[in-house]
């Protein structure tokens, strides 16, 4: 039996900036994120390299600044909102992740009740980067609830109006669809501008 002696050196060295990267896009300042079956290794330079199938990565530069953005005069005049459907409710068995201008909004059950929220205030004026992570959680994996593509989950963002309790969506600015046929996760970036 062959015995192998590692000897580790600790060496006092001045910090080095180390980047994060995601299929080779800096990802530097994301945060409260979970990237799931992904390969992590570390280059020559000592940056982060995440491997991740199935995920699309872009870097978005937002007019006036990512801390500052552009704001037209006045505020927003319309009324948006975030609403979801399901048919049958449950079917579908994923769960969804909203993220909005890089902050973490909320997660969408399959199974939930139907919801409807105004999300007007969480908006900035001009452009809004909406980023949608879908993964599938099966209740049992050996007997999905469904498989049909009619069994629907459906996530959107709208400009619409109240009128006493009832929510008309008259422009959808950003429909995400998953069917209890699908079975990958998913991540799909929208951007839209508020009036």
């Amino acid at each position: 039996m062959k015995r192998i002696l590692i000897a580790l050196c600790c060496v006092s060295l001045p910090a080095l900036a180390v980047e994060v990267y995601v299929n080779g896009v800096s990802v530097d300042g994301l945060t409260n994120h979970t990237f799931e079956k992904v390969t992590v290794r570390l280059d020559d330079k000592g940056n982060v390299q995440i491997d991740a199938p199935g995920y699309s990565v872009k870097k978005v530069t937002l007019s006036g600044g990512a801390d500052k953005p552009a704001r037209p005069e006045g505020g927003i005049t319309q009324k948006y909102f975030l609403v979801t459907e399901q048919s049958p409710p449950g079917m579908t068995e994923y769960e969804v992740d909203l993220f909005l201008n890089g902050k973490f909004m909320r997660t969408l059950k399959s199974g939930d009740e139907q919801l409807v929220t105004d999300i007007t205030k969480s908006l900035r004026v001009g452009q809004n980067i909406v980023i949608v992570q879908a993964k599938k959680r099966y209740v049992d994996p050996n007997s999905p609830k469904s498989n049909s593509r009619s069994a629907v989950f459906r996530v959107i963002i709208g400009e619409g109006n109240t009128t006493s309790d009832q929510v008309t969506i008259e422009k959808q600015l950003v429909t995400f669809t998953r069917t209890a046929a699908d079975t990958n996760d998913v991540t799909q970036e929208f951007s839209f501008t508020t009036r």
